[in-house]
């Protein structure tokens, strides 16, 4: 490779690596990524895209079979779940393939390997176990993402005990799916095996579903779960797994009781580590905490021109907050006074199961534990004519304000499209908006977003269709 030598490089092609090469060739860097595997790394390939892929199949699925609510009918419906997997993939490449003309519209040099540092502004990069070549840059960012993470008796085998990996490729549609861990991802996978007819059963350690949710919206979540017919276990620690021909039983403890739980497969969706490994940190300063590495709020590590960004430096592990973690990062290098620390606060959370569920800021509990004194605003779908007439009834928003000065502090939702509509109250918390701002605001009718207009009013004592 002629190149050696770049003013940034970055290690790793996933959501923050490659829009942090993109920005920093913007501000006119000569930048490199490297990248193993995919550009476009876990999200675009096995995360967030194809996983996406797979749930509006389900959703067309689940619609086919209730087609008599809308005035129609139809007789033999059935799938190909070969077809289902090959969709995903297929969307997942096209995107993939996208970011690789990104990298080379804006000049961005793409190594091929696995990086490892070599000491102040080196990189040494191999593939497959031989070198690739040595190259230098005055800035290293490492964005080399997280994987699953695994517990000593619950360890996959890819073919009973799969991963989120696995998971995406069934060869063939199990007739029933133990899940354990019921955070986004967990319950994303118990949505979509559920809409394809399997029998779901989920395995929660914590006292309630999606926990980093508002309680209110858990429960609203379980309700809606346990009604399409999945079975729910809080509290409750898998203990011991045991495979025969055809199937997993699982040990299941909750407080003095066990009981059992069979299932064809099993799919673990407990958490993520970050991918610390192999990459030369221990010639460094740089500190690892809990599998993760520790930054300041510029995204610089304690090692004077090196970064990292994304899963790697820990929660929350969302893409949109590793792509905006590099564009800080190169804002900052650049020197650019434009640039500023990222509020976590103001980080949208998003879980595409059905119903839907999304999130921004405090919930309820936390801005009270906080010291906050609040007033909380709720209006369900029921209330709603667009909800109505889309034959989606079922759902709440809930608004979180200061009592005092009228700040939003959170905003929590579950219901149809609320991933889409979470966004009008993330900007809201950016603008750092009042109750009176958005009450006056003007939303559309029939929309689904004015149910986020009555939720405000209801805070307020001034909802209008309930």
């Amino acid at each position: 490779m002629a190149d050696t030598a770049f003013d940034t490089i970055i290690i790793g092609g996933g959501p923050g690596g490659y829009v942090a090469a993109i920005r920093a060739a913007q501000l006119g860097m000569k930048t490199a990524v490297v990248e193993r595997e995919h550009l476009g790394g876990i999200c675009l390939n096995w995360g967030c895209i194809p996983t996406k892929a797979l749930l509006r199949s389900s959703e067309i699925n689940h619609l086919l079979h209730n087609l008599d609510a809308y005035g129609f009918s139809a007789k033999d419906i059935g799938y190909d779940t070969k077809k289902v997997v090959e969709r995903s993939r297929k969307v997942a490449k096209q995107l993939s393939n996208g970011v690789g003309y990104l990298m080379k519209k804006h000049k961005i040099t793409v190594i091929d390997g696995e990086g490892t540092l070599l000491g102040k502004g080196k990189l040494g990069v191999t593939k497959d176990g031989k070198a690739v070549g040595e190259f230098s840059a005055k800035h290293i960012v490492i964005a080399t993402g997280a994987r699953a993470r695994t517990l000593p008796g619950l360890e996959p085998d890819g073919k009973f005990v799969w991963t989120y990996k696995e998971a995406m490729v069934p060869p063939a549609m199990p007739k029933s799916v133990l899940v354990i861990g019921s955070g986004a991802i967990g319950i994303e996978f118990a949505s979509f095996y559920r809409d394809m007819g399997a029998e779901v059963t989920v395995v929660e350690v914590l006292d309630r579903v999606l926990p980093v949710e508002d309680e209110e919206i858990s429960a609203f979540a379980r309700k809606a779960f346990e009604k399409q017919g999945m079975k729910i276990h809080t509290s409750t620690m898998v203990k011991e797994l045991k495979k025969n021909a055809e199937a997993v039983t699982a040990t299941l403890a909750s407080g003095d009781k066990t009981a059992q739980a069979t299932a064809e497969r099993v799919v673990l969706a407990i958490g993520i580590t970050g991918n610390v490994e192999t990459i030369g940190l221990d010639k460094t300063r740089v500190r690892v905490e809990k599998g993760h590495i520790l930054v300041n709020e510029w995204l610089a590590t304690d090692e004077p021109g090196l970064y990292a960004i994304g899963d790697v430096v820990g929660p929350p592990w969302l893409a949109h907050k590793a792509m905006h973690e590099g564009v800080i990062c190169m804002e900052r290098i650049a020197g650019l006074n434009t640039a500023h620390p990222l509020d976590t606060n103001n980080i949208p959370g998003c879980t595409y199961c059905r119903p839907q569920v999304a999130s921004v800021g405090l919930s309820e509990r936390r801005a009270k534990e906080a010291g906050r004194e609040v007033r909380v605003g709720r209006f369900p779908f029921i209330g709603n004519g667009k909800a109505i007439a889309l034959g989606e009834p079922e759902g709440l928003v809930k608004t979180v304000f200061d009592a005092k000065t009228g700040e939003l502090l959170g905003a929590h939702m579950i219901g149809a499209e609320v991933t889409e509509l979470i966004q009008g109250y993330t900007i809201a918390k950016t603008l750092e908006t009042t109750e009176q701002e958005l009450m006056r605001t003007v939303f559309p009718h029939p929309t689904l977003s004015e149910m986020m207009h009555e939720s405000v009013l209801d805070a307020y004592g001034q909802v209008l269709h309930i």
